[in-house]
């Protein structure tokens, strides 16, 4: 079973990896020209002229945003969006010469992070690029986050989970004791290791771990 150390040393890995910044526009000149403005940062680019081409292509864990034409020679702007929704560490940034009010209403609602239309400043793209990215890693650090509480929890024993479950609904060591029929010494030794193994600083932290646990796992329920 992979550790979650193992799970923590990635996503760490994941969010200070090269930013990428994807561009799916059927011009040649404008997918040339955000290239060039992308490497200026430093990041790296990839351009596809097409929208099946970008989706073909291997989701990959790093800081990353996505910058989307409308009009594209097979599926549209807003089909991709839709295709890519689950990848909340990808903010989109829309980039047109056909905006209309309906589209951009569309695109928004469906969570897209900017829609600018053509000619657009270069300056205005980089901020959007910018500020995409930035949201991007604090994704994956939310992902990291949950993947790190995951991996915790897995480490723990049938009985560690039981008083895991009872302490954080509010039961003292005693009751948690006489409900699971051990005494309370043994009920403070499996709290220790409960502690211990979820890296929780505190009941509290405890708390907020077990919420997030309910959230992700299917069927677990701690009150």
């Amino acid at each position: 079973m992979i550790s979650a150390n193992t799970f923590e040393c990635g996503s760490r890995m994941s969010a200070a990896a090269t930013p990428i910044v994807f561009i799916i526009d059927d011009d040649i000149s404008v997918r040339e020209s955000l290239e060039s403005l992308v490497l200026s940062t430093g990041w790296q680019a990839e351009t596809f002229a097409s929208a099946k081409d970008f989706l073909a292509r291997p989701r990959v864990v790093a800081p990353s945003c996505l910058i989307l034409d409308v009009q594209l020679p097979d599926l549209s702007g807003l089909d991709v969006q839709q295709r890519v929704l689950d990848r909340i560490d990808m903010p989109v940034i829309f980039i047109t010469g056909y905006g209309d009010v309906p589209t951009t209403v569309q695109a928004m609602k469906a969570g897209a992070l900017e829609f600018l239309t053509k000619p657009y400043s270069g300056d205005v793209v980089l901020a959007a690029m910018e500020n995409a990215i930035e949201r991007s890693r604090a994704a994956l650090g939310r992902q990291a986050n949950v993947i790190s509480i995951q991996g915790h929890y897995a480490s723990l024993s049938r009985r560690e989970r039981e008083v895991m479950a009872l302490v954080v609904s509010g039961r003292l060591n005693k009751q948690v004791g006489g409900e699971l029929g051990i005494s309370e010494i043994t009920v403070k030794a499996h709290r220790a290791q409960v502690m211990r193994k979820m890296r929780a600083d505190s009941l509290a932290d405890l708390v907020r771990m077990a919420a997030r646990l309910e959230a992700i796992l299917p069927g677990q329920s701690f009150w």
